[in-house]
């Protein structure tokens, strides 16, 4: 049995790195309306979350912790 390899989107910052998972996420907004410095928006094409403003991000985890398809992901850098 093969183990499934997911796309990610990645962005960085001097924080973290926020991966997002396309094929998971469903564009529920969710992530987007909880993040506290609005780093995360919808990408109109794809109709997916995207961080086009990744420079905001404080890497907080709540688009992580929030996420009910489990579509995004931080690494916080040290």
């Amino acid at each position: 049995m093969t183990e499934k390899k997911f796309v990610e989107n990645a962005f960085e910052n001097e924080k973290c790195h926020l991966f997002i998972r396309p094929e998971l996420c469903k564009g529920c907004l969710i992530c987007i309306e909880l993040c506290p410095v609005k780093a995360l928006s919808l990408d109109k094409k794809q109709l997916i979350a995207t961080a086009d403003n990744m420079e905001k991000c404080i890497a907080c985890g709540m688009c992580e912790l929030r996420c009910p398809d489990f579509a995004i992901y931080i690494e916080k850098k040290k």
